[in-house]
């Protein structure tokens, strides 16, 4: 297992790990197989989409406010219900194929951490 120690810069983020977890694939010496990118957060998620134009995640996370507004009548007292309710919506983990040592993503995927409830010091597990 390796474990990514990442950053996020602002309340609401998408962190392009595409890199970091094809890095991981090879140092694991994988060939043939399956890897697992977790999220151990509530109000952050993982979601695999289009990483050639930046405009995609700038529309996410507009349709993403639209569905869940970060103002609400919600009940939990911390004032962060629409970033559990958003990590929620994209999950906390995506599986990867891995064939021929490489990520077997579309032309047009990257794998994104996604952040709700920032910024703050982010963990993502990769194995």
């Amino acid at each position: 297992m390796k474990k990514l120690e990442v950053r996020t810069q602002g309340r609401t983020q998408f962190v392009d790990l595409t890199g970091q977890v094809q890095s991981a694939v090879s140092e694991f010496g994988l060939k043939e197989g399956v890897v697992t990118v977790f999220v151990p957060h509530t109000t952050a998620g993982v979601t695999i989409n289009e990483h050639a134009d930046p405009d995609v995640m700038a529309d996410l996370e507009q349709i993403l406010d639209r569905i869940v507004p970060w103002a609400g009548p919600y009940a939990h007292g911390e004032g962060n219900s629409a970033a559990h309710a958003k990590a929620s919506l994209m999950g906390s983990s995506a599986r990867i194929i891995v064939s021929g040592g490489r990520l077997k993503l579309g032309t047009w995927q990257g794998i994104f951490l996604c952040e709700f409830d920032g910024p703050r010091d982010r963990e993502v597990w990769i194995q």
